[in-house]
């Protein structure tokens, strides 16, 4: 007897009922550029990532309203500071940009939408490197305790997660100690544990400020040619108190969110960064591709693989055509 599988492709009702693999607003993340230089309700267009803005603290609680109405449970802030030094002073100011827009968008919203806040040094520093830097070495120890007093100003602003994406070794223990010790113990950490030395970052980097001065990140994110090494990174984080796990980027590394998901029992995360959203945007732009399919199909495919929840610039428009 023949086996005929098209029989359950025939038609678009059978192939909605026997699907796998279905995308949902609940997997979804939307980050949020907060550009504290900006005023009022006004926001700035990212000219390497069309329809994506900065917002002002207001615009950006205006912006997480919408968001929450749409259904999407979560947000992730990025803060562009009025001021930069060699230590990112700004990165833990009790009165900077991402601690004001926590207060302000939880005042509003409470818990009807999660506050994470990316923990990193780079929009803050001089230099856009991700850590300390003497003699042009980036000094791991010396960052934690900076990064450490980063994420507890955020649990003190009322975050809900907060997200180390700086690659030193030892930053998810470090953070989790200082938390518990001043009485955060509820505050989630989501780790970017496989972070790698990606070009897919170079939109982002224009969005947040954060391209370094001098050299590369090779030094302290991941070798793009390394699996094994993830896996080590991710069994570290969890061991030192970590609750959720980031694969940052996404579409080039579905294998390693697949090896994650298949070896860990925490929930896996995978970051659509701006490179992968840059692309299918100017593909789309020149007419190379079907813009609303190839989205759908990158972020169903980056479930598909493993992940639990994804962040990804399309998160509003998705979820409004979920």
């Amino acid at each position: 007897m023949l086996i005929r599988p098209r029989r359950l492709r025939k038609n678009q009702k059978i192939r909605d009922l026997v699907r796998e693999t279905t995308l949902t607003k609940n997997d979804l993340i939307m980050p949020i550029f907060v550009d504290e230089n900006l005023k009022g309700n006004e926001k700035k267009e990212i000219q390497s990532m069309p329809n994506q803005y900065r917002f002002s603290i207001e615009g950006s609680v205006e912006e997480a309203k919408e968001i929450a109405d749409l259904g999407i449970p979560g947000v992730i802030l990025f803060g562009i500071p009025k001021h930069k030094d060699e230590v990112a002073s700004s990165a833990y100011d009790k009165n900077g940009v991402i601690q004001k827009t926590i207060r302000c968008i939880k005042d509003e919203l409470g818990d009807e939408l999660l506050v994470i806040a990316d923990v990193c040094l780079c929009e803050y520093t001089s230099h856009g490197h991700c850590g300390i830097v003497r003699d042009g070495k980036i000094l791991n120890d010396e960052t934690l305790k900076i990064l450490s007093k980063i994420a507890l100003s955020y649990a003190e602003s009322g975050v809900d997660i907060v997200a180390p994406s700086d690659m030193m070794d030892g930053r998810v223990r470090a953070i989790r100690e200082t938390l518990e010790k001043h009485g955060f113990d509820d505050v989630t950490i989501m780790s970017y544990a496989a972070k790698y030395a990606s070009s897919f970052y170079g939109p982002f980097r224009d969005a947040a400020e954060s391209a370094p001065k001098f050299g590369d990140r090779k030094s302290y994110q991941m070798d793009i040619g390394n699996a094994r090494e993830a896996m080590k990174e991710i069994k570290l984080d969890i061991e030192e108190g970590a609750d959720l796990i980031l694969v940052k980027p996404a579409l080039p590394y579905l294998d390693i969110i697949r090896m994650a998901k298949d070896r860990f029992d925490v929930p896996i995360g995978g970051y659509c960064v701006s490179g992968e959203y840059a692309m299918v945007e100017a593909g789309a732009r020149n007419g190379w591709l079907n813009r609303e399919g190839a989205i759908f199909e990158t972020l169903l495919c980056i479930k598909r693989a493993g992940a639990d929840f994804i962040i990804t610039y399309w998160a509003k428009e998705v979820a409004s055509l979920l």
